[in-house]
């Protein structure tokens, strides 16, 4: 199975690197943008990882569709149309699409989900994430990620960073942190009366997103046309 990989970045080499290692996949080429490259340029692949940029969705959308093209899609820091637009391609290819490729990731997000309704009458909620220094969006996807899984029916206020005086309502608390080369870093914490309870995921390099990615490109590559998440991926939920 050939997958290329749209994004020159380091995201984009590691996971190269890591697709000419494993058995059973071959690399069809890295596409960076920057340089005028277009995912064409990469010739036939069975899959394409998107790890680049919002603003090659277009690029990324019509390659897809013209080829019938699988794709997954690892970029963070889509808006509203782009989201729709997404979901819109999923209708004619299979897509992966997840803001975090990391099996303890998405394992965390299970966790928050199941826990938060017993935790939330009685201990607030605050989400903390930690990132390198060349990372543009905040808070980051894995973040808004799991403060959905934590407030799956809208009932908290977000509040994005804090400051000023306000007494505190009924919300969740989401505080970016970036510096040096933090791989990524995600805390909920829960504090109640004379208790906290921390769920905490480190990522220690970027090799856990490119492992989870492939196993999404193995996926798309054997599944109908929709929309799927790396929940599908991992645990089968479809």
């Amino acid at each position: 199975m050939r997958i290329a990989v749209l994004g020159g970045g380091a995201m984009g080499h590691v996971l190269a690197d890591m697709i000419e290692e494993k058995d059973g996949v071959e690399l069809a080429g890295i596409i960076e943008p920057l340089d005028g490259q277009k995912p064409e340029d990469a010739g036939t692949a069975d899959v394409i990882v998107d790890f680049s940029n919002p603003a090659n969705l277009d690029m990324l959308i019509d390659y897809c569709r013209a080829k019938k093209c699988p794709a997954v899609i690892a970029t963070t820091g889509y808006e509203g149309a782009q989201l729709a637009a997404i979901k819109e391609l999923a209708e004619t290819v299979p897509v992966v699409f997840s803001a975090n490729y990391s099996l303890g990731i998405n394992v965390m997000k299970r966790v928050i989900a199941e826990i938060t309704p017993i935790l939330e009458d009685a201990f607030d909620i605050e989400i903390i994430e930690k990132h390198h220094n060349k990372k543009l969006d905040a808070p980051s996807g894995t973040a808004k990620m799991l403060l959905a899984a934590a407030d799956d029916d809208g009932s908290y206020e977000h509040i994005f960073g804090r400051e000023g005086n306000r007494k505190r309502g009924k919300e969740i608390g989401v505080h970016a942190i970036r510096g040096g080369t933090i791989a990524g870093e995600h805390t909920v914490i829960y504090a109640g009366n004379d208790e906290i309870l921390e769920v905490k995921h480190t990522a220690l390099s970027k090799k856990i997103f490119a492992s989870g990615a492939i196993k999404a490109a193995v996926f798309a590559a054997a599944a109908k046309p929709g929309y799927y998440t790396m929940e599908d991926v991992l645990f089968g939920e479809k």
